[in-house]
């Protein structure tokens, strides 16, 4: 007995050594005898050590070596500033600010006599249950924690000052809420991740959810929440086998009673171009809701083939308007101040315009792009919106339209600040990604998302548990707007949407303090 033992015992000794020696000496060999890479012909051992230190970098850098305050898209600041009021319902901070107060920036002027709470002006009369995670005991190695039901005010708007768009529509769309979901296709996210930010977002109320430009899926109906539908120029959803606009499945569509508005995708932020899906996203059910072909590729043309200019765009906003009856805006990503100003003119000699801009700033996310396009391509929001704002003010057509503005506004005094700046509401995408589970990978586009989230494949997406993570979603959102009315009753305002350019100031690298008005005339 002690004999086998002692045999097995040196089988797995001989193992450990002889696995990795054979191994080395075939690395060996190949390594010197290929003609791909440089380092590996001349160093074939330690050469691969380097490729393996390379592969792990990105993971090594966001846990270890990046400050909280330096990573990129995201830091780990921003990232638990989304995480702590989705998992735990928080947003408490300790010992001081994180904000480097040397460097430029925008800030929220306060009042000296700021609004008790009970004279906001907040609809409480609803109440939402969820649930939330409460910390009981944290080590180094352990965390002991659980869930608890928790009951929670809305902070809706109060009835005067809910924002409607399409005031003149025969099925106006008003929002309770100032914070929406942006556009993420079904095929960009898979299932369950959509299925959750539905549920999420339709517990929370108040809200919307913005469908991207790959139609309207059963998933995104799951909740009951109300949906903008988003066209792209690929007409994904209403469009004809051969890639035409199908005015009857535009119809079809706007009889579904969750779908509130329609929006003309004409470039997004971190894309000024149309939509890209790897073929291996591209399901059956996913073409079938797109009308295209199955696990084929899909690029989204540039730009709508239907209208070549502005009198054509508004002529066929005002077709989707009558055919539908619902609001229709169009997403913009500010560029040439020219085309704002122009649009702006021919929305006064016209007398026509959308219902709302969605505009989007070139630090937008997307789920594949282009390098070029996603770092230098449009301006960034908080320069966009001025333009956009002050540009339908001096044509008198502000009225008209509503201002919804995206671009990492994820926390509470981002939010504010894009209001004060001129914005009506505001939609958020990534941030909703991370309150469903992304750990921002930055492998949306290849299909391979290691938490299910960006990813049609359904192993992967087995590790996105919906019931759980759509009470993620509503806590972010409840969240979201009670610091919000807490920045309005801090500015001496009954509600956010009174937060105008004479709440913001903007300190400059030289620590001279611009107002707002005189800081966007500076640029």
């Amino acid at each position: 007995m002690i004999e086998i033992a002692s045999l097995i015992l040196l089988i797995i000794i001989l193992s450990f050594l002889l696995v990795p020696s054979v191994f080395m000496i075939y690395s060996y060999f190949v390594d010197r005898n290929q003609k791909r890479h440089s380092v590996l012909k001349n160093y074939p051992l330690i050469g691969r050590v380097r490729y393996f230190f390379e592969s792990i970098g990105p993971e090594l850098r966001q846990y270890l070596f990046t400050g909280d305050n330096d990573g990129k898209p995201f830091s780990r600041k921003d990232y638990q500033n989304i995480v702590l009021p989705a998992k735990y319902k928080k947003r408490m901070v300790g010992f001081g600010s994180q904000r480097d107060f040397d460097q430029p920036g925008y800030y929220i002027k306060n009042t000296m006599f700021p609004k008790l709470t009970e004279e906001l002006a907040i609809d409480q009369k609803e109440k939402i249950q969820t649930y939330a995670y409460y910390i009981e005991k944290e080590h180094l190695f352990s965390r002991r924690e659980y869930r608890i039901q928790k009951e929670s005010g809305p902070y809706f708007l109060d009835d005067q000052y809910a924002v409607t768009i399409g005031e003149q529509c025969t099925h106006p769309f008003v929002a309770k809420g100032l914070i929406g979901m942006s556009g993420m296709s079904y095929g960009a996210l898979g299932d369950r991740a959509i299925t959750a930010l539905s549920l999420g977002l339709g517990r929370a109320g108040g809200t919307w959810m913005n469908t991207g430009e790959g139609g309207v899926s059963e998933y995104h109906l799951k909740g009951n929440v109300d949906l903008i539908m988003q066209i792209g120029p690929g007409l994904f959803g209403v469009r004809t086998q051969e890639g035409e606009m199908s005015w009857e499945e535009l119809k079809k569509k706007s009889e579904i009673k969750q779908i509130k508005a329609f929006e003309l995708k004409l470039a997004q932020g971190a894309k000024t171009r149309g939509g890209h899906v790897e073929a291996e996203k591209v399901t059956e059910e996913i073409a079938e809701i797109r009308n295209i072909k199955p696990y084929q590729t899909v690029d989204s043309p540039n730009r709508f083939k239907e209208f070549n200019n502005v009198y054509e765009m508004l002529d066929f906003i005002d077709r989707i308007r009558d055919v539908t009856g619902k609001p229709v805006g169009i997403k913009i990503v500010v560029g040439q101040q020219s085309d704002i100003d122009n649009l702006a003119k021919i929305m006064k000699e016209t007398g026509q315009s959308p219902d709302f801009i969605s505009v989007d700033g070139s630090e937008g996310g997307t789920g594949a792009t282009y390098q070029e396009l996603a770092d230098s391509v449009g301006l960034p929001i908080k320069s966009a919106i001025p333009i956009l704002h002050q540009a339908l003010v001096d044509q008198d057509v502000r009225d008209r339209v509503k201002i919804i503005a995206s671009g990492k506004l994820f926390t509470p005094d981002r939010i504010a600040i894009a209001l004060a700046l001129g914005a009506d509401l505001v939609q958020v995408a990534r941030a909703f990604m991370v309150t469903v589970g992304c750990i921002m990978a930055q492998v949306c586009h290849t299909n391979h998302c290691p938490v299910g989230v960006a990813t049609t494949d359904k192993k992967l997406q087995q590790a996105l548990d919906i019931e759980e993570k759509s009470y993620r979603v509503t806590n972010y959102v409840i969240s979201i707007r009670e610091g919000l009315f807490n920045i309005a009753a801090a500015a001496g305002l009954e509600s956010p949407t009174e937060l105008k350019d004479e709440h913001v100031s903007y300190k400059d690298l030289y620590d001279v303090i611009y107002e707002n008005h005189l800081m966007t005339n500076k640029q």
